[in-house]
């Protein structure tokens, strides 16, 4: 039978959180600003990870071109959200523009849908212009033209039978027999146009 501890210990909901910040940190920023992060009584803080200096770090769209992003991950017993965290970086002399903080389960989502597009094509010719196929579909063409379709579903023979009943005569439409095909308008006489004050 469980204890009372360990329900109390289940029941004990965590926030995980992913917090990015741009630019180049030194060790005392990094030290100072782990442990102001004690106030929302961590249960666990990985240490700093500092990514390769990219051109366009994603999410930062205001910081300058080739920064390095440091990332640290964190779960807190108490919920943070971004503002806190950012003034906490600000207090230090960092930037707030310079800071987000997002929760692990999203920062994931992000990186695994950026994992997908990473060995895409990322030159600047427009999509409708690169060749879909190294022969352009020449091949491709050649197997899906009639020809080919042709010889998997091939073509029923035409039949000509010759019926042993007599030709059935052409009906004469009677329909249109005594109709008067004037029309009872054109004997209406119309009447003479008023007088205008026109010249003529």
């Amino acid at each position: 039978m469980k204890s009372l501890r360990h329900y109390l210990t289940e029941s004990v909901h965590t926030y995980r959180y992913t917090i990015k910040i741009v630019g180049d940190l030194d060790k005392n920023f990094l030290d100072m600003f782990t442990y102001n992060l004690n106030k929302f009584d961590p249960v666990k803080i990985e240490d700093p990870k500092t990514t390769p200096i990219q051109k366009n770090p994603y999410g930062f769209p205001e910081a300058e071109v080739n920064q390095s992003v440091t990332i640290i991950k964190a779960e807190f017993k108490y919920p943070a959200t971004e503002p806190m965290i950012q003034q906490l970086a600000q207090q230090l002399g960092c930037n707030i523009n310079n800071v987000r903080v997002m929760t692990t389960d999203y920062n994931d989502s992000i990186n695994s849908e950026n994992d997908k597009y990473a060995n895409q094509d990322d030159s600047d010719k427009p999509l409708l212009d690169q060749e879909t196929l190294p022969d352009n579909g020449k091949e491709a063409s050649k197997d899906y033209a009639n020809q080919y379709l042709d010889k998997i579903i091939p073509k029923e023979p035409s039949i000509d039978i010759q019926y042993d009943a007599k030709k059935t005569p052409t009906a004469v439409n009677k329909s249109k027999e005594g109709i008067n095909t004037k029309s009872p308008m054109s004997s209406i006489k119309m009447p003479p146009r008023p007088a205008t004050g026109a010249r003529k």
